[in-house]
């Protein structure tokens, strides 16, 4: 595998449309399988790529498949449902790259499915929503053979800013849960603080400034500014993907007592209608709306 490698590619959604168009900006080939064809042929007519209709007719002529998908059932179903890969014989040597965030169990349980077929499993899960995802700006974290990441490497290095090695398969699951358990408990803390301020006659407009000048300020805090003054609740990051991530999380042994709120809170915020909206509409959940 070289920089010229050929990638299929599953899952168009908010990330891995970005993503996909990052790599093929950097010149590689790259073939598109969604459940929903009509975003694969709409992505197709704007930036030239070649769709196809299953998991299955990626694999001849893949070097590397990548899935990036919502969850742990959306990711075995690439391996476990109809035209699975599978189900299709390998052109020449193949890797699978899973960058969706799936518990740490899924990633050994794929890997051993692939294992026993002759192709080699990477998990690497990322850091950051859509704007680094568009940016090339994301954080990539990766578990497998070290030998297999570096010869997929040249493609980490198109889609994000930095990628690390981490160890065995699975240990990069661990590391995003634990990244999306500090996001979590900061945006929950970032909601909380707005609230109490505007409980006590301070607005948003007048805090988040000073907050995003103090100690405490960070990216999370100056990213969710606009979005909290505007109102604003579009995903970047749905609140139904943060609350699986902490689900996740608290299956694996997550028991500390910030993680725990921050997990019913999510819960409930998710059954109140939040789910599909940012993960900063917990602020609306903890306001009453």
């Amino acid at each position: 595998m070289t920089e010229k490698l050929n990638i299929g590619w599953i899952g168009l959604g908010n990330m891995g449309t970005p993503m996909v168009k990052n790599l093929v900006k950097a010149g590689f080939e790259v073939t598109v399988y969604n459940r929903s064809a009509d975003k694969s042929e709409a992505l197709s007519k704007e930036i030239g790529i070649t769709v196809a209709y299953s998991p299955a007719e990626l694999v001849a002529s893949s070097d590397v498949i990548v899935t990036m998908l919502s969850d742990d059932a959306a990711v075995k179903q690439v391996y476990e449902g109809d035209n699975n890969i599978f189900s299709a014989k390998p052109g020449k040597e193949l890797t699978m790259v899973d960058m969706s965030t799936v518990s740490p169990e899924t990633t050994k349980y794929l890997a051993g499915l692939c294992a026993e077929k002759g192709i080699t499993y990477l998990d690497a899960p990322v850091a950051g929503s859509v704007k680094p995802a568009e940016e090339a700006q994301l954080v990539i974290m990766v578990g497998g053979d070290e030998k297999v990441y570096g010869k997929v490497k040249p493609m980490f290095d198109v889609l994000g800013k930095m990628s690390v090695y981490l160890g065995e398969t699975g240990k990069a699951n661990v590391a995003k849960l634990s990244v999306n358990l500090m996001l979590g408990i900061v945006t929950q803390g970032l909601a909380e603080a707005v609230v109490f301020a505007r409980k006590n006659g301070l607005s948003a407009e007048q805090l988040l400034p000073l907050i995003n000048a103090s100690s405490v300020g960070g990216g999370l805090t100056k990213m969710k500014t606009e979005n909290i003054i505007n109102q604003d609740f579009k995903a970047a990051f749905a609140l139904k993907l943060l609350e699986k991530d902490i689900r996740l999380a608290t299956e694996n042994g997550m028991d500390t007592p910030v993680g725990q709120s921050l997990y019913t809170t999510l819960k409930a915020a998710k059954e109140k209608g939040h789910g599909d909206e940012d993960m900063i509409s917990v602020l609306k959940y903890l306001s009453g709306e």
